[in-house]
């Protein structure tokens, strides 16, 4: 290895993205080596973890972006449930077509989204209660709407989703590839130097003239955004609406966005909230094989899945831990974050 090769490594090791990037790679392999390349590296395996996962995928890219201006939102789940079905329920009652239902969800992850923001932001309500008081109120919306689950999609929007484009590129991944391109744009503006400033210190940045309220609550927006697409995605794969599905997102990604390396508050980026939802489905995904290959190795030998969840959820929990002992500049940043999530309501002073 050369000095050039040496310096960018020592460079990345300092990265947020480095322990999730790690543990990104390792499951990775650990997938290879249980399915084998011929079974694991092929099309129609990508095509379909994709399109199975995007949602979870791009609720954790959503929440990344409020990890980054020092805030988070459990209630992310439940909007994607929300969008489901005002997507369905409008389609269905009012007989128009599906892209314009997907309209009318979108607008109602804004609603939502903005609801949480003006808690968290503009009143100054702890962000934990706020968020967790929100997962109950959109709940009941949702069961207000579609008391049961109904509603069908036609084939030819759900056969798309899960199609791939020229025959290679998985139709699912336009979507996080879309979210970022805006991340991209949106990191290199104004906008984005203010998150980081915010999310850093709020009480510096208001003293800059940055405006900590709106600032996050621009960043509550854009996740109502993103939030609607990961709640169009997860309609296009159930071909179905359920108004008590994905509440578990909320949890999840916060899990993902520690796991890949972000922080509370100015600390890391979207991409390690796409690395670390890429570790959650990828331990589900070997834990799965693995006890499918002890079922064909060992007569007699059967689990149910709920030791297939229990085993997957104590990977990930030592994958947190992994992250949060080793990761200094992160631990210190969850720290204060986690406090700033309790006590809120100070006031801003120059």
């Amino acid at each position: 290895m050369n000095e050039k090769s040496i310096s960018w490594y020592n460079r990345f090791r300092r990265t947020p993205a480095f322990t999730g990037c790690v543990l990104f790679l390792s499951v990775l392999l650990i997938n290879i080596v249980i399915q084998t390349p011929a079974k694991f590296l092929t099309l129609r395996n990508f095509n379909t973890l994709f399109s199975k996962n995007t949602p979870l995928i791009l609720v954790t890219m959503a929440q990344s972006l409020l990890l980054i201006t020092g805030t988070l939102d459990f209630s992310v789940g439940v909007q994607v449930a929300l969008v489901n079905v005002v997507t369905v329920m409008t389609t269905q009652e009012w007989g128009i077509p599906l892209y314009v239902g997907f309209v009318f969800g979108i607008l109602a992850s804004f609603v939502a989204s903005a609801v949480c923001g003006a808690f968290v932001s503009l009143l100054r309500l702890p962000t934990i209660i706020a968020s967790f008081s929100m997962i109950y109120i959109i709940k009941g919306v949702n069961v207000l709407i579609m008391n049961t689950p109904q509603g069908r999609i036609p084939r030819a929007y759900y056969g798309t989703y899960d199609s791939l484009l020229f025959g290679f590129i998985p139709f699912s991944l336009l979507f996080i590839l879309l979210v970022f391109m805006i991340w991209f744009y949106v990191k290199n503006s104004r906008i984005g130097l203010h998150m980081y400033a915010v999310g850093c210190n709020p009480q510096n940045a208001y003293a800059a003239g940055i405006n900590p309220a709106g600032i996050q609550m621009k960043a509550f927006l854009l996740k109502g955004f993103i939030v609607g697409l990961a709640g169009i995605a997860l309609t296009l794969m159930s071909a179905s609406g359920n108004p008590l599905q994905a509440e578990d997102y909320g949890i999840r990604s916060l899990s993902a966005c520690i796991i890949g390396g972000l922080g509370f508050g100015g600390w890391g980026t979207m991409g390690c909230g796409f690395l670390g939802a890429g570790f959650l489905v990828l331990i589900q995904n070997a834990v799965y094989y693995f006890f499918t290959l002890l079922v064909k190795l060992i007569p007699g030998f059967s689990v149910n899945s709920y030791w297939q969840s229990m085993t997957s959820d104590m990977i990930i929990f030592l994958g947190l831990l992994m992250t949060i002992v080793t990761a200094k500049g992160q631990r210190e940043a969850l720290r204060q974050g986690i406090v700033r999530q309790f006590i809120r309501g100070e006031k801003y002073v120059k």
